[in-house]
């Protein structure tokens, strides 16, 4: 029944939770990009499967910067504290969240993390998402770049089945390059399907584990980093 005349017509409105969702979240996103501006810092929203070696790709960072770099980590996982013990154990300050069953970070589960570090003015901060390769390329978090991690044993397809990921990224990684020449994945097929996706993206292969590529990607991101303390990164 109408609530306001009695009538007895129902009375019934519809709101678009999804539109709310990421206008809140779109806000909370640029209040954190005007703090991390603010001192300096640069986040990166590293993304990608699960067992696509994010954590292991941030290993081999820290182990390369732990002694000139001060490096901060957020670690979104639906349950346990395991990468953030691994990165900790690599020299690295982490920060645990445990979203349960969201299949990704928000910008507000961002800033209420920020709490719980001890940021300085110049850090280093990433954010590795949920493995998901779904949710988390419509969620900004106010980082300055986006990363996303593949691997070949995924297939070549990944970004087509996944556009709105591979579009969001400004850099693909394709780790775990090693496994190339012991699983069907074409390397040619899987660069045109990136390129033809997002043709403005830098691609690297890397290894976590064997080392290739690492030299590259730190390059890219000291590229980054200094692109956004001279504010012409966008």
């Amino acid at each position: 029944m109408c609530d306001t005349c009695g009538c007895g017509i129902s009375s019934v409105r519809t709101i678009d939770v999804n539109e709310r969702l990421l206008a809140s979240n779109a806000a909370q996103a640029e209040q954190n990009r005007a703090h991390f501006a603010e001192r300096e810092i640069l986040a990166i929203n590293l993304m990608g499967t699960p067992g696509a070696g994010k954590t292991a790709l941030l290993e081999a960072i820290i182990a390369k910067w732990r002694e000139s770099r001060r490096i901060l980590v957020i670690e979104g996982d639906q349950a346990t504290d395991r990468d953030s013990a691994r990165i900790r154990a690599a020299g690295a300050i982490a920060c645990q969240v445990e979203t349960g069953l969201g299949c990704h970070l928000a910008a507000h589960q961002i800033h209420d993390a920020l709490h719980h570090l001890d940021l300085r003015d110049g850090d280093l901060l990433f954010i590795e998402n949920v493995g998901n390769l779904v949710c988390p390329a419509l969620f900004d978090l106010g980082e300055r770049l986006r990363v996303v991690v593949t691997s070949p044993a995924e297939g070549a397809d990944k970004p087509l089945k996944y556009p709105p990921m591979f579009r969001a990224a400004h850099l693909v990684v394709l780790n775990k390059c090693d496994l190339i020449p012991h699983v069907p994945f074409k390397l040619d097929e899987w660069t045109d399907y990136v390129r033809a996706i997002t043709p403005h993206a830098r691609i690297l292969k890397t290894s976590a584990l064997g080392g290739e590529g690492l030299g590259e990607l730190l390059a890219e991101i000291d590229n980054v980093r200094q692109a956004f303390s001279a504010n012409i990164f966008a």
